[in-house]
């Protein structure tokens, strides 16, 4: 049994009532785990006739699984591959209540690690741009990777305050996710750390700072726009209270009626200060009643029509003739379409840092950026060298030379390892004779990068992912 903090189980207590035996007891089972599929990358019925994986249906999703935790999906090719996330199933419902669609603006506000972000990027389906920001560096370099190896092409990461982005943004975004940062109550399963951080003054605290990023947030959100505020904790006071007061606050927002939807339970308009009836409308997933470790979640409207008094600034495009002239004869040697990827005004330079930028991409001159675009590649001395991003944003039959290798085989191992592999040891491929950049892939779906030269391909998959020698995957 799970130690819970007995100022935690006494206020739950109070709130659940007859509940509250069946929620203590939720803590001794063990808890469930998920793995949401990248609709960028692979259609759900091709996916699931390959994986290995024991998999069921997240009600509340319509990409997300439950899997066995004897599968160990993240150390499986697919997962280096970027075919899914690994995410907690709860979290999942905060985008399906969004409802992105190709061509949206949208904001992620506290977006790290990535699982919100790259599932509004899997509904987008590379149309629109998609802004994710965290405001703690390190946390918003694991997000860029994790943008980075589900391939999305369309987002911008940037390691900004709400502050910052609400004086620069006013009125811009079609939709925007506030996933608050907590107390953590949903987390008590499976984190130690959030148990023992957890006291009812750190409730207080967590419920004044979410106010303050939702008045931000609220500032950056279109008249007709939609927001989506959620946390993965319990407490009424950054949950219920908290909308609450918001809406006391800013009467051109209401909560938006999304109906009932399996696995998600209704708010708790008792569980206010102000007995707001229209609360019920929100949503709440418990660990006793549906298969997730906990959520809260609240759909929230801002009224009128957008004027579309707000002008959009596109950046500064590359302008270097001799850096384009190297990066075009790069693509005619990759790209079976070398055309495509060959608008000048669609790049960006970042020192010798080569970026794609996404279709409606705004300028963000003077914010703090960690990744503007798709990174396409490093310049270097008279030539260029393709980045690992590039290579997981591409599809087969895009590249000129590839090198096919099978999920179940020790090729793929051996790539993840680092290790150099032989031409002759390629299936259904013919690299014979040739020199160059290939694209190395897994059952069809794109890996990473080699340099082929006298039939020797050269790994090019970034030394900090390499798996190490004792790394397993199921087969």
């Amino acid at each position: 049994m799970i130690e819970l903090p007995e100022a935690f189980k006494k206020k739950m207590m109070g709130l659940l009532e007859t509940e509250y035996e069946a929620f203590l007891e939720s803590y001794e089972k063990e808890r469930v785990q998920g793995l949401r599929l990248n609709p960028g990358k692979a259609e759900a019925k091709e996916f699931l006739a390959k994986a290995p994986f024991h998999l069921t249906k997240i009600p509340w999703a319509r990409e997300g699984y439950y899997y066995d935790s004897h599968d160990r999906p993240g150390k499986h090719p697919y997962h280096e591959a970027g075919l899914y996330y690994i995410q907690e199933p709860s979290a999942m419902a905060v985008v399906e209540l969004l409802e992105p669609k190709p061509g949206d603006c949208v904001l992620d506000l506290c977006a790290a690690p990535g699982g919100k972000t790259t599932q509004i990027a899997g509904h987008l389906l590379g149309e629109g741009f998609l802004l994710s920001n965290e405001i703690h560096p390190a946390r918003a370099k694991i997000l860029s990777q994790n943008v980075e190896r589900m391939g999305i092409r369309n987002a911008v990461v940037a390691n900004e305050t709400p502050e910052r982005l609400a004086e620069r943004f006013p009125q811009f975004f079609d939709k925007i996710v506030v996933d608050a940062p907590c107390s953590g109550e949903g987390m008590f399963r499976k984190d130690e750390e959030a148990r023992s951080q957890w006291s009812p003054d750190h409730v207080v605290m967590c419920a004044a700072r979410q106010r303050q990023i939702l008045d931000h947030a609220a500032q950056m959100l279109k008249a007709g726009g939609r927001m989506v505020y959620s946390t993965c904790t319990f407490s009424p006071e950054e949950d219920e209270q908290t909308i609450e007061m918001f809406l006391s606050d800013h009467p051109e927002f209401e909560i938006e009626d999304m109906g009932t939807r399996e696995g998600l339970s209704p708010g708790r308009p008792e569980w206010g200060t102000l007995s707001m009836e229209t609360l019920r409308k929100t949503y709440r997933i418990w660990p006793h009643l549906s298969e997730g470790e906990g959520h809260y979640l609240a759909v929230l409207r801002k009224t009128g029509e957008d004027d579309g008094t707000w002008k959009r600034k596109g950046p500064k495009y590359l302008k270097d003739k001799a850096v384009w002239k190297e990066y075009e004869g790069f693509c005619r040697e990759l790209f079976t379409e070398p055309e495509r990827y060959l608008d000048r005004e669609e790049y960006i330079l970042f020192g010798d840092q080569l970026y794609l930028l996404p279709p409606q991409m705004i300028d963000l001159a003077g914010l703090k950026v960690v990744r503007p675009g798709l990174h396409m590649g490093t310049m270097k001395k008279n030539r260029f060298e393709p980045s690992h991003a590039l290579a997981l944003s591409m599809k087969e039959e895009e590249a000129v030379r590839r090198f096919s290798m099978k999920a179940d085989g020790m090729e793929a191992v051996r790539y993840l390892k680092g290790e150099t592999l032989r031409i002759e040891e390629a299936k259904n491929c013919d690299l014979n004779g040739q020199k160059g950049w290939v694209l190395m892939t897994v059952d069809g779906w794109s890996l990473g990068f080699s340099k082929l030269a006298g039939g020797i391909l050269k790994n090019h998959y970034p030394k900090g992912l390499r798996w190490m020698g004792g790394t397993v995957f199921v087969s």
